[in-house]
């Protein structure tokens, strides 16, 4: 008893030293516990972290495509020797027309396994050895977007497709600049391979294409998101008042029925049973009378119709002959005497022009002109 009571005494203290080491996470600013340092990358994970190796074998195996196996074929040994230098054995059945890979007793990394299944995927996607091995990496990752059963028709799905290459595979190269990823498109499968966040753009951008949304307007958004980044003030900020918000218009709208049927409100009566012939005869008194009066009400009525017809068409072909309404006759309006013209005033005022050379003297000018020459000559 006295040896435990000793072991919880001495154990005390320790343990409130140890609490007081502890730093306070108040202590520390928000900004610097939420951002990773520029430069900084996980450690590598080596033979040291795990020296024992793993306790069972894994393996992973997938087919490929007839297409392929040429390829395949070729570019194996390199496949091999890179899968080698993680400890992991690959094998290549040309019969079955399938990848296998799998772990062996030296094989210490978890994970590796994982990738090397990821390896053989890209390759069976026509992905080149070149681009998929980097898939070994650990700041690389890949993701593989099926992309058949988002659309129906199949013309469509070509169009939308050729969509996301664009002419000449500009907008598929500019998508890899803007995400720093590799992709591929190939048959019903669009494969990545590169950063995460990067995946995670190429997915959204290749499913948004597939449902009509044309990927220029996510390049753009793309473009304005990598110049934002470089600004350290806008990092911790929300970044929707830059981004453009680009709304859907839908150009073939449906054509609206000319006649509209309006559907009436619900009632849980059913309808009121119709009238049969018999009813509406007995109505109005038909049904007790002979055949021979029946015949003769059918005949009546025969005749009122083709009385009636026969005075319309008279009615339409005596329009013709009905003179149309003259217009009432305006009686022109009399001069009023404010505006009345002097006429004799302006017969003179015309017989003065015809009589006047244009620019010639007036009477008065060309006599007082004579009486100056005169005096002119009597000083001489």
């Amino acid at each position: 008893m006295a040896s435990s009571k000793f072991n919880g005494s001495a154990a005390a203290p320790g343990k409130s030293e140890f609490r007081n080491q502890k730093p306070k996470p108040e202590d520390r600013d928000e900004s610097e516990l939420l951002t990773v340092p520029d430069g900084w990358k996980e450690p590598g994970f080596s033979k040291e972290d795990n020296p024992r190796g793993l306790l069972e074998e894994s393996s992973f195996a997938t087919l490929f495509p007839k297409y392929r196996e040429a390829y395949l074929k070729e570019c194996w040994p390199l496949v091999q020797k890179a899968l080698n230098e993680h400890h992991v054995n690959a094998t290549l059945d040309l019969i079955e027309g399938s990848m296998t890979v799998c772990t062996t007793k030296k094989t210490f990394d978890p994970y590796i396994i994982i990738r090397a299944r990821d390896l053989i995927k890209l390759l069976a996607r026509s992905v080149s050895f070149e681009q998929a091995v980097r898939i070994l990496q650990d700041d690389v990752a890949c993701d593989i977007i099926k992309i058949g059963s988002l659309v129906r028709n199949k013309e469509r799905f070509v169009k939308r497709r050729q969509r996301l290459i664009g002419p000449k595979g500009s907008t598929l190269k500019a998508l890899e600049l803007l995400t720093n990823c590799y992709i591929m498109v190939q048959g019903n499968t669009v494969s990545a391979i590169g950063p995460f966040s990067g995946l995670k753009e190429v997915r959204k951008v290749v499913l948004d294409t597939m449902k009509n949304i044309h990927p220029i307007y996510n390049i753009k958004t793309l473009m304005i998101k990598r110049e934002l980044a470089k600004d350290s003030e806008l990092r911790s900020q929300s970044w929707e008042r830059f981004l453009p918000q680009f709304k859907h218009k839908n150009v073939n709208k449906r054509k609206e029925p000319k006649k509209k049927t309006v559907k009436k409100e619900y009632t849980p009566f059913p309808p009121p049973q119709p009238e049969s012939q018999i009813d509406k005869e007995l109505a109005s008194g038909e049904y007790f009378l002979k055949a021979s009066q029946k015949k003769r009400q059918k005949m009546e009525a025969i005749k009122a119709k083709q009385a009636e017809a026969l005075s319309k068409r008279q009615e339409e072909r005596n329009k013709a002959f009905i003179p149309p309404k003259e217009k009432p006759v305006v009686k022109p309006k009399e001069a009023s005497t404010e505006t009345k013209i002097d006429v004799a005033a302006i017969k003179e005022k015309v017989k003065k022009a015809k009589n006047k050379k244009l620019g010639a003297l007036t009477a008065e000018e060309v006599k007082l002109k004579m009486e100056v020459d005169e005096k002119k000559k009597k000083k001489k």
